[in-house]
């Protein structure tokens, strides 16, 4: 018994007292955290994307890898050195999924077109799942804020959007395409992808202005410059996983009482009078055209072409259960299957342009169960603890919940956006690391409120003294 109110004495004054010293410095954060630097890329300023399997390489090449390990190796030693802990198991069956998936990404280096490459990128894999887990362990003993890990998530992203940004009057070609179906478009090129950070600036803006987390004043002006930045880049599938993360967070604020319900109501009304009223006007067929980009019929029924390439990926794997090899298979497969020529950019012969087809393609029918699994579980995890939890403080409550609910609300965009782009899938892009720096915030605040809960849930310390009938 005075171990468990030692427990959970000891939990409500350390986790309570980390919720009421505010946000840290940015500088400061990042150092204590530097699991968020990953979301950075860093960004590579090159006109085009260089294929590993080709066997060429840059000096931005070497600063990609330097730049994860340098965060890696001191996750390493900081896991090392930490005091032995006992992570919830919850947390831990996700962590060994995660590593277990890493395997199979090595194994398949053994039957890989390209040896090398693919086991390099299993190591940087590895690499990014100790950073996962260090931050896991970390936040573990002593919880950050997490509605600043939110804002410093799109602080990352909002750098990364201002450097696009100024390289248009530089070097517009670098960061801008202009193709005859959809004119200009703000693709980010490799510094970073446009279509992932636009949305993800917008999603944590509108979640912060309807829950008044911030400034609402800024909080809507950075909605609008991600908003902005999502209809520039011209991509379908960003805009449509936007619009649905949007309305579950609409639809989420509007529960809170029966006013704000009713608000919604009312604008969903409005917004539906005028879309009629604009289609009306304009066109629904010009709209059609618009949203589309003009693009033909049979563009559209083969999503740009990607039906044809997982068709290709399903049936080779079925031939071949085992995959074609992390990352090199099928840059390299692919290739060769259509006698692409070596000259193309990596983004047109490097991308099965679906996250959950490229696991498939990299390690087989496996991988894609495990991967699966993992990301099912994460989301039931999530979703479990974005219902407010009664038993647990109000400062501990408030932040936690905000963090998991918009955390939960960016991994559903980041699977809708994954459905049509890989760069989720492999390690040297960006959206890779923000994909498991959202994750790695999920579980972080899961095994904090699991450990509070229990710890509210402990039955109250007897007195042993006055049991015993000693006198005080």
């Amino acid at each position: 018994m005075k171990q468990s109110a030692w427990f959970r004495d000891s939990y409500r004054h350390e986790v309570l007292g980390a919720q009421h010293t505010g946000y840290l410095s940015r500088l400061k954060f990042l150092t204590r955290y530097p699991i968020f630097l990953l979301g950075f890329g860093p960004p590579i300023f090159r006109s085009q994307a260089i294929d590993a399997t080709s066997g060429v390489i840059d000096y931005w090449s070497f600063l990609q890898v330097g730049w994860l390990s340098l965060i890696a190796f001191r996750a390493i030693n900081r896991l090392v050195s930490a005091q032995p802990i006992l992570i919830p198991k919850q947390i831990r069956s996700i962590l060994w999924l995660a590593f277990s998936l890493g395997l199979l990404f090595l194994a398949s280096a053994a039957y890989s077109p390209s040896h090398v490459v693919s086991a390099a990128y299993s190591v940087l894999y590895f690499l990014t799942l100790i950073c996962v887990t260090e931050f896991i362990v970390d936040v573990y003993r002593k919880p950050p804020n997490w509605v600043e890990c939110l804002f410093q998530l799109r602080h990352v992203t909002l750098f990364l959007l201002a450097l696009v940004v100024l390289l248009i009057p530089i070097h517009p070609q670098s960061v801008m395409t202009v193709t005859t179906v959809a004119g200009v478009r703000l693709t980010g090129g490799t510094v970073t992808s446009a279509p992932l950070i636009c949305p993800i600036i917008a999603i944590i803006s509108a979640y912060s202005f309807l829950h008044s987390l911030e400034s609402r004043g800024s909080a809507f002006l950075l909605f609008l410059v991600g908003l902005g930045g999502t209809l520039a880049t011209w991509a379908r599938g960003s805009e449509i996983a936007l619009f649905i993360c949007l309305s579950l967070v609409v639809m989420a604020w509007a529960r809170t009482n029966q006013r704000t319900a009713s608000a919604v109501i009312s604008g969903a009304m409005a917004f539906m009078a005028l879309a009629v009223l604009a289609a009306g006007a304009i066109g629904g067929g010009r709209i059609w055209n618009t949203f589309n980009k003009g693009q033909s019929v049979a563009g559209i029924e083969s999503a740009s072409g990607r039906t044809e390439i997982w068709a290709f990926v399903v049936k080779y794997c079925l031939a071949h259960p085992q995959g074609m090899g992390y990352v090199a298979g099928f840059r390299i497969v692919f290739r060769q299957y259509f006698s692409l020529k070596s000259g193309q950019t990596l983004s047109q012969l490097g991308s099965a342009h679906n996250t959950f087809v490229d696991v498939l393609a990299g390690a087989g029918w496996l991988a894609l169960g495990i991967y699966l699994i993992m990301m099912v579980k994460i989301v039931k995890l999530a979703w479990r603890f974005a219902k407010r939890q009664s038993g647990l403080a109000s400062t501990l409550d408030r932040s936690s919940l905000h963090g998991i609910r918009c955390s939960l609300v960016l991994l559903v965009f980041c699977f809708t956006y994954g459905m049509g782009a890989t760069e989720l899938s492999a390690p040297l892009r960006a959206g890779f690391y923000i994909l498991y720096i959202i994750i790695a915030i999920v579980l972080g605040a899961s095994a904090n409120m699991l450990t509070a809960s229990r710890a509210n849930n402990l039955p109250p310390p007897r007195d042993i003294s006055v049991s015993k009938g000693i006198e005080l």
